[in-house]
């Protein structure tokens, strides 16, 4: 449920961070792409989701928040990525780029920003194993939640189960204690939190704090 996500982890103590985040029982971390382009800022490369892989065994989410994902497709794949998401607003066919990521052995997500609705990727729900609702304008860590998100989360979910479908529901952006229940109730899934997880000293308190908010404490 609960995915932190590398971006506001301290590089220097990344392994540190991973044990702590597993002891804490997440299943997942996730990687956030960016090419100072398709967003105004510039992060990681598969260089670090090949180094993250080596250090974990937890799954690995790569964010793809970049102009041209095919291209770049089979590079995180090979690099270890489980799952590989990419905007459906970036350029490329999106039912060519979950073929490509399911080709190269990877689980396929599609993201939306804030301003695109779901009517975008309605035609490739039944290919995708998540879709990513994101809370915040992609871009920068440590953002507000935008609360006027919460009817396509719960709009994601009515999809899902009107169409028969089996993909994940991901909530990204803002996520912390208070927002956590907000998401959970409209039928998020898996909540992807940054800061809130390693803006501390106590990674793992934290990862249970938000686990407990979602309703998954002991």
């Amino acid at each position: 449920m609960i995915v932190p996500s590398l971006l506001s982890a301290d590089f220097s103590r990344l392994e540190q961070s991973l044990r702590a985040v597993e002891r804490a029982g997440v299943d997942m971390v996730s990687v956030d792409v960016m090419d100072g382009h398709f967003v105004p800022n510039i992060t990681f490369g598969p260089i670090i989701v090949s180094a993250v892989r080596k250090l974990t065994h937890l799954l690995v989410e790569a964010h793809l928040m970049i102009t041209d994902p095919i291209s770049y497709i089979p590079e995180f794949a090979k690099a270890g990525a489980d799952y590989i998401s990419f905007h459906v607003e970036a350029d490329g066919d999106p039912g060519e780029a979950v073929r490509l990521v399911k080709k190269s052995g990877a689980k396929a997500g599609v993201v939306v920003k804030p301003k695109t609705g779901l009517d975008k990727v309605e035609s490739i729900l039944d290919q995708v194993d998540l879709l990513v609702i994101m809370t915040v304008e992609p871009g920068f860590g440590g953002q507000g939640f935008m609360e006027e998100m919460l009817p396509k989360i719960e709009q994601a979910r009515t999809l899902r189960e009107e169409k028969s479908l089996r993909y994940l529901i991901m909530v990204d952006g803002g996520i912390h204690k208070d927002t956590v229940p907000l998401a959970v109730s409209k039928g998020a899934d898996l909540l992807v939190a940054g800061s809130a997880v390693f803006g501390g000293d106590d990674i793992e308190g934290a990862v249970r704090r938000l686990q407990d908010a979602a309703g998954l404490g002991d």
